[in-house]
């Protein structure tokens, strides 16, 4: 006899403490898991909607006892290596969709302090174009123990550098995103096939647009990499986002200028940037970077060496700068080349290949008068 659905959830199912929630804005909650898995409050708050940001999507029977509920789950853990900033946008969509139904919605992770509410403040940056530190103050003044991990701190800032919107030609942001691939890559040894966009087009075969400004292989002039594919790096530059201190006992506490005095430290920086190495995006005339963890970059034409690359282990700039994932090259085996040297070059070229074809003319005209002689 099959057993009747019941609202009791008991306690023991779950151990994020009491049920926790605030309303931060009209209609949007912030909870915990213990407030999302409560039947009844759902159902007298008249909550339709639920984004749950945790490594486990609510138990069936939620979904079974209330089923005009919408549920969206991101599977995340709460570790500073995660990624959510490419799941904010998506996030926005459907929290903004809730409240444009006059709907209520429930976003919560595991205790309500970390991931839901990184989400929440990401939410209300974009929707009222206001700072972190604004935002997380409103938040803070509703729910007074929301901390982000050290990791999403820093997923927020660079949020709002891109102007609370994912801008693919962000420095930052490439960075970004190749240290959440090189994550995958330390577990895989190889690079996932999700990953496949942080490849770049060889510019050597770009036709469309080609860019002006580009470096070429010393020795055979082949082109390598345009300015768009350099990664600028300052003297003794550290990854903002893996290098926030932060002590779990006291974050609770802290105000949102406390939280990010150790980034605002780490992005006081020189005015010029390091030209000792040319740190670039992977492109697509590397072939040993999508199997291997770290090896050399050579020439694809001539096969000269031109630097190196590493996944894992990243390579330190003689300036003292520390860059990982990292795919370099050497400025003494490079050329840098703009658009006037790239025209020259280009009707030098020309020029000699219509040499060539008049001298092969000329050949083949003695052989044609040789044969009548």
């Amino acid at each position: 006899m099959a057993q009747e659905a019941t609202t009791n959830l008991i306690s023991e199912d779950f151990d994020a403490g009491p049920s926790s929630y605030d309303e931060i804005i009209p209609g949007l909650f912030l909870g915990n898991l213990t407030a999302a898995t409560d039947v009844e409050w759902l159902k007298e708050t008249k909550i339709n909607y639920i984004l749950t940001v945790d490594s486990c999507p609510l138990p069936r029977k939620i979904q079974e006892l209330l089923p005009n509920l919408t549920i969206k789950y991101i599977q995340i853990t709460d570790m500073p290596r995660e990624d959510l900033l490419t799941h904010f946008e998506d996030s926005y969509e459907f929290i903004d969709h809730s409240l444009q139904q006059n709907d209520k919605i429930l976003v919560h992770c595991y205790f309500g302090i970390s991931r839901s509410a990184t989400i929440v403040i990401a939410y209300l940056m974009k929707k009222y174009k206001k700072s972190f530190c604004d935002t997380f103050e409103t938040v803070k003044e509703k729910r007074r123990f929301v901390g982000p991990n050290a990791g999403f701190l820093a997923q927020l800032k660079l949020y709002e550098e891109m102007g609370f919107g994912i801008n693919n030609t962000n420095v930052q942001f490439k960075m970004y995103k190749l240290q959440i691939a090189a994550d995958k890559v330390r577990k895989a040894k190889i690079l996932p096939q999700n990953c496949a966009d942080l490849i770049k087009p060889d510019p050597a075969l770009a036709t469309v647009h080609p860019e002006p400004t580009v470096y070429r292989c010393k020795k055979c002039r082949r082109i390598i990499a345009s300015a768009s594919n350099i990664l600028p790096h300052m003297p003794k530059e550290k990854q903002i986002w893996r290098h926030i201190s932060q002590k779990k006992s006291s974050k609770q506490s802290k105000t949102s200028h406390e939280l990010l005095e150790p980034l605002q430290k780490e992005v006081q920086q020189p005015a010029e940037f390091c030209t000792k190495i040319l740190f670039v995006e992977p492109l697509a005339w590397m072939p040993d970077i999508t199997h291997t963890v770290e090896g050399k970059l050579n020439c694809p034409k001539c096969n000269t060496k031109l630097g190196s690359f590493s996944w894992i282990a990243g390579s330190q700039c003689p300036c003292g700068s520390k860059i990982a994932p990292a795919f370099y090259l050497v400025p003494s085996k490079v050329d840098w080349s703009n658009a006037v040297q790239n025209v020259q070059e280009a009707a030098l070229r020309k020029k000699e290949e219509k040499k060539s074809q008049g001298e092969k003319q000329q050949q083949q005209q003695q052989q044609h008068r040789r044969g009548y002689s």
